[in-house]
C-alpha cells in the first residue's frame, strides 16, 4: 500500500488535472505532497515506534492512511486533494518504519526472518511497478478516485488482522530525542523540497539552492546533536558493520538509478508509443514478477553465495538493462529492446537490492529496528526524489539542444537520462564490491 502509492497516481495525473482544474506545475504536488512528507517524517517515526510502541504505531499509521485515501478519493477539490495527500504521508510515516521492525521482532530464528525480510522486499520493489499497472487498470476502467479508494478495503483489513494477530514487541523505555527530532525531520524536508524543486525549476534555482543549503546546515546540526545525545533518534552505531553501511547506501543509489525506468518509460510508451494507461501499465508486468520471484530466492541465494556476488550481479544486469535503453528510438517496438530491458531490470533489482532489507535488519538489535527500518526508508525516498530532479535535469538539457521532430526530441531527452541511470548503476556496483564475503 505505502510504496505503490508512490507510484500509482502517475498514471491517473492527466485525468485528475482535467477534473480538478490543476495547473501544470501544481499537478506535481500530487505527487510531491506525499513524498515530502513520507521522506520528512520516516526517522521520526521509525524511532516513536520504538519508544512509544510498534503495533500501536503501525495500527496507527495504517489507519490514518486509510482515512486520508478516502477523503482523497472524495476531494472536490485540489486544495482538498493536496491535503489528503499530506495526511497519507503522515500515516505512511507512521506505519513504514513499525512494519519492518514487527517482521525483525516477530521472526527471531534467522531462516524465518530472512525469509520475511525478502519477501518484504520483494512486495515493496515491486510496488513501484505495480503501482503504474494498477493506476493504469483503474484510471481505464472506472476513475482516477478509484486509485485512492483501492486502499479503504486492504486498509480496513490490515488494522482488522493487526489488532486481532500481531503481538506488542518489548518496548524499551526512553525519552524522545527532540532536538535530533526537529533538526533531522526539518533536513530531510528541507533537502526532499529542494530536490523536487529542482527537477521543475533547475538546480541554480534561488529556492532550489536555498532549500538545499538549509538542509544540508540542519543534516550538519541534526548529526551533532545525534553524537552528544545519550538516546539519539539515529543510533549511529547502526552504521558501524560494513555490510550494513554499504547496504544503506546502495538502497539510496538503487532507486535514484532505477526511477528513470518508471517516470521515463512510462512518457515514452504514452506520448511516443502511443499506448493507453492500461497498456502501459501492462508493459511493465514483466519487471514487476521479476522482482517478486528474484525476493523469494533470496533466502536460498544469500546463504549459499552471500550479499556480495548476489548484489554485484544484480547490479551488472540493472546496468546492462539502461545501457540498452539508451540506444531507444521514437521507432523502437516493445519487442524486444524495452522488453529485454525490461527482464534485465526485474532480474537485477531483484537480486541486487531485495539483499539490502536482509543486510540491514537481520542482525540490528531489537530495541534499534525501528530506528533502523526508518533510515532504510528515508534512504530510498530520498534517494528516488534526488534521483528524479538529476534525471530531469539530464532530460531538460538534452532536449533543449536537440533538433528534428518533437519525439525524436523526447526521445534524446530520455536516453540522456538513461546514459545518466547507467553512471548511478555503475557507483552502485562500486559500493557492492565493499561488502564482507561473510554469509
Amino acid at each position: 500500500m505505502i510504496v505503490l502509492d508512490a507510484t500509482v497516481m502517475n498514471v491517473a495525473l492527466p485525468r485528475i488535472q482535467a477534473d480538478l482544474h490543476f495547473s501544470p506545475t501544481g499537478l506535481s504536488w500530487v505527487i510531491n505532497s506525499y513524498t515530502l512528507v513520507f521522506g520528512g517524517l520516516l526517522l521520526l517515526g521509525g524511532r516513536a515506534g520504538d519508544l512509544f510502541g510498534r503495533r500501536r504505531l503501525f495500527i496507527a499509521g495504517v489507519a490514518l492512511f486509510t482515512v486520508a485515501s478516502l477523503a482523497g478519493g472524495l476531494a472536490g477539490s485540489a486544495t482538498l486533494l493536496l491535503a489528503a495527500r499530506i495526511v497519507q504521508g503522515l500515516g505512511a510515516a507512521a506505519a513504514g518504519p513499525s512494519t519492518l521492525a514487527l517482521l525483525t521482532t516477530t521472526f527471531s530464528e534467522p531462516k524465518a526472518r530472512m525469509r520475511a525480510l525478502a519477501l518484504f522486499s520483494g512486495m515493496s520493489s515491486a510496488g513501484f511497478a505495480v503501482g503504474l499497472i494498477l493506476g493504469g487498470l483503474l484510471t481505464e476502467w472506472l476513475s482516477w478516485r478509484s486509485v485512492l479508494f483501492i486502499n479503504v478495503p486492504f486498509g480496513i483489513a490490515v488494522v482488522t488482522l493487526a489488532l486481532r494477530h500481531l503481538r506488542e514487541p518489548e518496548r524499551h523505555p526512553a525519552r524522545l530525542d527532540l532536538p535530533g527530532a526537529v533538526t533531522g525531520t526539518a533536513a530531510i524536508a528541507a533537502l526532499v523540497y529542494g530536490f523536487i524543486n529542482a527537477a521543475t525549476a533547475g538546480w541554480s534555482d534561488g529556492t532550489t539552492v536555498t532549500s538545499l543549503v538549509i538542509g544540508a546546515v540542519l543534516l550538519a546540526a541534526f548529526l551533532a546533536v545525534e553524537i552528544r545525545t545519550e538516546q539519539p533518534l539515529l543510533p549511529l552505531r547502526l552504521f558501524a558493520d560494513r555490510n550494513r553501511a554499504a547496504a544503506y547506501v546502495n538502497f539510496c543509489l538503487g532507486p535514484m538509478a532505477g526511477m528513470s525506468m518508471f517516470f521515463f518509460l512510462s512518457q515514452y510508451l504514452q506520448q511516443v508509443r502511443g499506448m493507453n494507461a492500461l497498456a502501459t501499465g501492462f508493459a511493465f508486468l514483466p519487471m514487476a514478477l521479476l522482482v517478486f520471484t528474484m525476493s523469494r530466492l533470496i533466502p536460498r541465494l544469500l546463504p549459499r553465495f552471500g550479499p556480495k556476488p548476489t548484489a554485484l550481479a544484480g547490479t551488472v544486469l540493472m546496468i546492462s538493462g539502461l545501457v540498452l535503453l539508451t540506444r531507444l528510438t521514437a521507432e523502437s517496438g516493445y519487442f524486444p529492446l524495452l522488453f529485454v530491458a525490461m527482464v534485465l531490470m526485474g532480474l537485477g533489482m531483484g537480486l541486487a537490492f531485495a539483499p539490502l532489507n536482509v543486510i540491514i535488519m537481520a542482525t540490528v538489535p531489537s530495541r534499534d529496528a525501528g530506528a533502523a527500518g526508518g533510515v532504510l526508508q528515508t534512504m530510498q525516498q530520498t534517494g528516488a526524489t534526488l534521483g528524479l530532479a538529476i534525471l530531469v535535469t539530464v532530460f531538460g538539457s538534452a532536449t533543449r539542444t536537440a533538433t528534428g521532430a518533437p519525439h525524436q526530441i523526447l526521445v534524446t531527452g530520455m536516453t540522456a537520462a538513461f546514459v545518466a541511470s547507467a553512471i548511478i548503476a555503475g557507483i552502485t556496483f562500486a559500493v557492492a564490491l565493499t561488502f564482507r564475503r561473510a554469509r
